[in-house]
């Protein structure tokens, strides 16, 4: 599935839930949030078996290249399972709350205070996509 949403208004302050299901198939999936595909502040990219990776959350930045990746072994993601994810963020870094309550924090490198972009790959079927 693919999905991308071009104008959004995601800010300081706000919350971005997305919840849904991980297919029995899913190698990997990832959220991008930013300005474009060219410009991404936050690429969260669970995954469960991509090159050597194996159960590790990468995160990283695209911006006009990208940055050096983040890993995170904290792995509550499965096959053929639900999952909720909440994204928050500050000027200076992204909070993400994983499914078993556990923190991810990764820095905002782009600095901005906004975004309007949101593109979601991958093995899984997505239930919600909230912002408060």
């Amino acid at each position: 599935m693919v999905l991308t949403i071009d104008d959004m208004s995601f800010g300081v302050g706000q919350n971005l839930t997305i919840a849904g299901k991980v297919k029995s198939d899913c190698n990997s999936f990832s959220i991008n949030i930013g300005h474009g595909p060219d410009s991404i502040a936050l690429h969260f990219n669970p995954r469960f078996k991509y090159n050597k990776d194996r159960k590790v959350i990468v995160c990283n930045s695209y911006l006009g290249s990208w940055g050096v990746e983040q890993k995170e072994r904290d792995f509550p993601f499965n096959q053929d399972g639900d999952f909720k994810v909440e994204f928050s963020f500050s000027n200076d870094r992204f909070l993400i709350k994983l499914p078993n309550g556990n923190m991810i924090d990764f820095p905002n490198r782009s600095g901005d205070d906004k975004f309007k972009h949101l593109h979601v790959k991958g093995a899984v079927k997505l239930h919600t996509i909230e912002f408060r």
